[in-house]
């Protein structure tokens, strides 16, 4: 075992998990323990996210050494999906920013961190707490930020209790770097206080691209609970297609509300998006794929395809108009197709090499035809177009996926890989 007993747990989130040859098996997403009502609080294991963003319980009786930027487990993984037991908590789901009282009766504070020391026994127990005091606000004064303090787990009353106000400060700081679509899956396993609280602490743009990605149920839950006003402010930031999406789950009172709420620009796209059918290429599309007028150079609207934002299955191609390049557009004159692109001169214009025989989709036409066309030409995205051919939006491939699995293919797929109930 690693010399290094003494562990801050705030500081494994993202941590590497190896087995013993030093192949990289996962990432630390959470440390799982178990709050007694006598002696410290027992850390009985790691929830590790491995390939295909499932997460998995790693009992720390298989953890032989815990280094700087590094676990390392005996290699014995079980694949089942972690599900958290009654009896257990989640250091950095449930605990962190957890407001506590201090048994001196100096005040409250909040925990920003815990740590975990290696027992004679091979257990693992939480015996610190790392915490800041609370200072209340007086008058107009700004709030100062509490001093820090190290202290005993036995030095603080309700670390198991509720929740109450907790925030998520913390929380948000570990989970920092999470791509929107990870964040999303820490978020479904959260309970429904905590996430919700999580969501309050997101920025508007940040929050609406995890609520892309998590499924309707959860989405509903987490806009349900936001002040009205910011509720609209978040669906404006989602891709149309989504907030459409969204608002079709909602009661038709709420969904009006909010539409009225949102900037008329913002909103204009998703009430276009929610007269089709959900079955239909309108129902499916997006109304903001990559669009250019033909003047454009090669060199643009590269950069226009690199956006960050932008689905892989959207950057695939760029769609000219004639004026105007919004939604409706002017008449498509055809579409340039990425690999087209990199081998044609940066400065050249986009409208000397455009493939005007791309097949095309009306906003009517079935899911089945939508599939069967992205089938059959080999494409990422097709044009849906009104009877004048101008431009009503695109329908990707991931769009038509997301329609055509079951609501609840992620938890087929965990099925399909379990193994062995877990320790």
């Amino acid at each position: 075992m690693s010399t290094a007993t003494r562990v801050f747990v705030a500081r494994l989130a993202g941590t590497q998990v190896f087995d013993p040859i030093g192949d990289e098996v996962g990432r630390v997403r959470d440390v799982v323990v178990v709050i007694r009502a006598k002696g410290f609080p027992r850390a009985v294991g790691l929830v590790v996210e491995v390939p295909g963003r499932r997460r998995v319980f790693l009992p720390m009786t298989r953890v032989t050494a815990i280094d700087a930027g590094q676990v390392i487990s005996t290699g014995l993984l079980n694949m089942r999906r972690f599900e958290q037991r009654a009896m257990e908590s989640l250091v950095l789901g449930d605990l962190l920013d957890r407001p506590v009282q201090l048994a001196d009766g100096t005040g409250e504070a909040s925990v920003e961190d815990l740590s975990m020391t290696r027992q004679r026994t091979g257990d693992w127990l939480v015996d610190q707490l790392f915490v800041r005091r609370r200072q209340p606000t007086r008058g107009l004064s700004l709030r100062r930020r509490g001093e820090t303090l190290v202290v005993p787990v036995d030095a603080v009353t309700g670390l198991a209790g509720s929740t109450g106000d907790q925030g998520a400060t913390k929380l948000l700081e570990a989970y920092v770097d999470m791509r929107p679509a990870d964040l999303a899956d820490a978020l479904h396993e959260l309970g429904d206080a905590r996430r919700a609280e999580v969501a309050d602490a997101l920025d508007d743009e940040r929050l609406a691209d995890v609520l892309e990605e998590l499924p309707e149920d959860d989405q509903v839950a987490i806009l349900s609970r936001l002040e009205v006003d910011r509720a609209a402010d978040v669906l404006e930031a989602m891709d149309p297609d989504d907030a459409a999406d969204l608002l079709n789950e909602l009661p038709e009172q709420q969904a009006t509300r909010l539409l009225e709420l949102m900037e008329p620009e913002e909103a204009e796209d998703v009430r276009r998006l929610l007269t089709y059918d959900e079955d239909t290429a309108g129902g499916l599309m997006t109304t903001d794929p990559v669009i250019l007028g033909p003047e454009t150079t090669i060199a643009t609207a590269l950069a226009q395809i690199r956006r960050q934002d932008l689905p892989p299955a959207l950057a695939s191609m760029v769609f000219v108009v004639r004026p105007p390049l919004e939604t409706p557009t002017g008449r498509l004159l055809g579409v340039a197709h990425f690999q087209r692109l990199l081998r044609e001169p940066p400065h050249a214009a986009i409208g000397s090499m455009l493939d005007t025989g791309t097949e095309w989709l009306t906003p009517d036409a079935p899911v089945g035809r939508v599939t069967r066309m992205l089938a059959a030409y080999d494409l990422l995205a097709l044009p849906v177009l009104d009877p004048e051919r101008r431009l009503l939006g695109a329908v990707s491939v991931d769009d038509v996926l997301d329609h055509i699995l079951p609501d609840d293919w992620r938890e087929q797929v965990d099925e399909d890989l379990e193994e062995v109930p877990r320790d």
